[in-house]
């Protein structure tokens, strides 16, 4: 009976510590404190199209799960999600074939720049995780041989996670990556050698490439994470929801896999389970709690938004709240 009592006082201290947060001056803080780090880092000019993209932007956007909104910055403007879209390849592809797909790719952090050609070859075609490049296109060949119609099936299931109609494919980034791809051609190829990629390697690659090039906006990707922060179930509930122990799955790779050969940096400033994109996308959740997005295209050596990981360390560390 003590420990009942107990543990319904420390939810109740727990979920005050939240309600009590200012998150809109949390956020007004963390946007003045960043612009110091706008002129560092570099935007992604390996990709033609996202060379294209005014670096001297930043936005951030967190979503309580009781329905709180709160920004600062520009948050309606869409960008390329890149890496971060393969967290939502990956939840389908466990929706579909469940861990089976694990015999294929694996779970652990790679410690490797995301695209490297040399940790592929030493574990026999297996890729350490599915949020590098060879993990995400065997992720790609899972749902190319799975669905009818991979490119619409792929992009309706964000939809529906995100309950919003208007998210689409940069067709331009696509081909961008495609026409500019040779790194991640030699994966696929490599992969097809190992027997670990069952399809035509074209075929595959153009499924990647789209998968990277969706776009979302700030707000639009912190709606799209609910799910991941609501243990599966969607806001609102009427959309899509994926099993409880799945989205568990999801976000412990996310934790410690996310951030390329930054994961334990992110993990250790910041606390969340999260997933960045070259695209300058960082979005991250705190279970039951909130989801957050940050967007700013300047890049670090690792491949990770400058302003988008120190808005994320300041957020928790001016809140006081981290999983841990």
């Amino acid at each position: 009976m003590k420990l009942f009592f107990l543990a319904e006082e420390l939810s109740f201290i727990l979920g005050s510590k939240f309600e009590n947060v200012d998150y809109q001056k949390i956020l007004t803080e963390v946007f003045e404190e960043v612009q110091s780090f706008k002129e560092q880092g570099k935007i992604a000019n390996y990709i033609p199209e996202l060379a294209k993209v005014n670096p001297e932007q930043f936005g951030m956007t967190l979503n309580l799960m009781n329905g709180g909104d709160y920004s600062v910055g520009i948050v309606d403007e869409k960008f390329s999600l890149q890496s971060i879209s393969k967290v939502f390849s990956l939840t389908l592809a466990l929706s579909i074939k469940g861990e089976s797909i694990l015999k294929r790719v694996g779970v652990e952090p790679s410690g490797d720049p995301f695209n490297s050609l040399i940790q592929l070859e030493y574990e026999n075609g297996i890729p350490r995780n599915p949020f590098i490049n060879a993990g995400a296109i065997v992720i790609a060949d899972i749902l190319y041989s799975e669905l009818d119609n991979p490119k619409i099936e792929f992009i309706e299931f964000i939809r529906k996670i995100a309950d919003n109609k208007n998210i689409h494919y940069n067709e331009k980034v696509a081909h961008s990556e495609y026409e500019t791809g040779s790194r991640n051609a030699s994966l696929a190829y490599f992969l097809k050698s190992a027997g670990n990629l069952q399809n035509d390697v074209a075929k595959v690659l153009d499924l990647y490439f789209h998968i990277c090039s969706v776009e979302m906006s700030c707000d639009e990707l912190a709606k799209a994470f609910h799910i991941y922060a609501n243990h599966g179930v969607s806001l609102p509930v009427t959309a899509q929801n994926i099993e409880k122990s799945q989205i568990k799955r999801i976000n412990a790779i996310m934790q410690t896999c996310g951030f390329y050969d930054e994961s334990g940096q992110f993990s250790f400033l910041v606390g969340l389970p999260g997933k960045s994109g070259v695209g300058g996308g960082i979005v991250a959740i705190y279970p039951n709690k909130y989801s957050v997005a940050a967007w700013s295209p300047r890049l670090n050596d690792k491949g990770n938004s400058v302003m988008g990981m120190k808005a994320l360390e300041l957020l928790t560390s001016k809140s006081g709240l981290s999983i841990f």
